[in-house]
């Protein structure tokens, strides 16, 4: 048995949720329940009626930081009061606006998979998140890594330092197994493989990402995460038939199941064996009304207005950093 991680990052948003209506809706596995992915939302942009659609389809909404500051320096220097009011405030607004429980939110990652040391791990234990996916491992993809927890120090290799050093209790790492592009070098997301197909060769790409999950599969079955961009996705319809090839030869695979980080979390705390996890109840979730409200601002980031729309009342001013509720 195995299971793939489908796991889109950044804002949700008009543009690219016509994408995963098209790509990801109404799938299912071959046992029955729904093919779910994990969206690592971004506050900035993201309209949260989209956000609470994903969720009442299934989908996991993870978080990715109220700002998505550049530079990656940004993070790699982000105190722990920073990490705070990045993910912990983000995960009271992401449950807020977009209507959905707050303990479903259980995950994060961190802009551009720039760790800050211990400082996000200590944020996660402290604030009740479950699991990070931000670290990236070039040294342990064959055989791959599985989740694990950092109830001590990780021996786990460290891309983008500073990495944790420190035992922290009960918070799990979901680590970043790295793809290997065309030309043998190891890749942390689809969009940082160097040596990839041409973007306009279907074929090529199906084959490419079916090579990288043989790797999982026919070695020792870790689960195969899939890091994406819809933006990469949009411009290039070849690349995505591709991907929905793909996923519709594994939806039909009676020993792979394309689940959300958080099952696979949860599964390796209690595993058990194909004929049991076959035969269980599918995940049980209530789904969430929405009720939209057109959100609009004079406050500017970025080079744009800002505006959003929620699945609550409008905030009286423009919710960020300190104030995630824009009270």
């Amino acid at each position: 048995m195995i299971f793939v991680v489908l796991a889109f990052e950044d804002s949700v948003h008009e543009e690219n949720i016509v994408t995963y209506r098209r790509v990801l809706y109404n799938r299912r596995n071959s046992n029955g329940c729904a093919a779910s992915a994990t969206f690592f939302v971004s506050h900035l942009y993201s309209n949260y009626v989209f956000v609470n659609e994903l969720y009442n389809r299934g989908h996991e909404v993870a978080l990715h930081s109220m700002t998505h500051t550049n530079p990656s320096t940004y993070w790699r220097d982000a105190t722990y009061d920073v990490i705070k009011q990045e993910f912990a405030d983000q995960r009271v607004q992401m449950s807020h606006f977009a209507n959905i429980p707050f303990d479903s939110i259980t995950g994060m990652r961190v802009p551009h998979l720039q760790l800050s040391g211990d400082n996000s791990f200590r944020v996660m234990s402290d604030y009740g998140l479950k699991y990070d996916n931000s670290w990236a491992t070039n040294a342990y993809t064959s055989p791959a890594m599985w989740p694990y927890t950092l109830d001590y120090q990780s021996t786990q290799d460290c891309l983008a330092p500073p990495c944790p050093n420190a035992s922290i209790p009960g918070v799990w790492v979901n680590p970043i197994i790295s793809w290997i592009d065309l030309d043998g070098y190891p890749c942390s997301t689809v969009a940082a493989c160097y040596y990839a197909p041409d973007f306009f060769n279907e074929t090529e790409w199906f084959q490419f990402i079916l090579n990288n999950f043989e790797r999982h599969y026919f070695g020792n079955r870790a689960p195969f995460g899939m890091l994406l961009l819809e933006a990469v996705l949009y411009p290039f319809p070849a690349m995505q038939r591709a991907l929905e090839r793909f996923l519709d030869v594994i939806n039909n695979l009676d020993d792979v199941f394309m689940v959300t980080s958080d099952e696979v979390i949860e599964w390796v705390k209690n595993p058990v064996p194909i004929s049991q996890y076959r035969t269980q109840a599918c995940r049980q979730f209530i789904p969430t009304t929405c009720v939209p409200h057109q959100c609009n601002f004079s406050s500017k980031h970025g080079e744009r207005e800002y505006d959003f729309e929620s699945c609550n009342v409008c905030p009286r001013v423009h919710p960020w950093l300190g104030n995630p509720l824009g009270q």
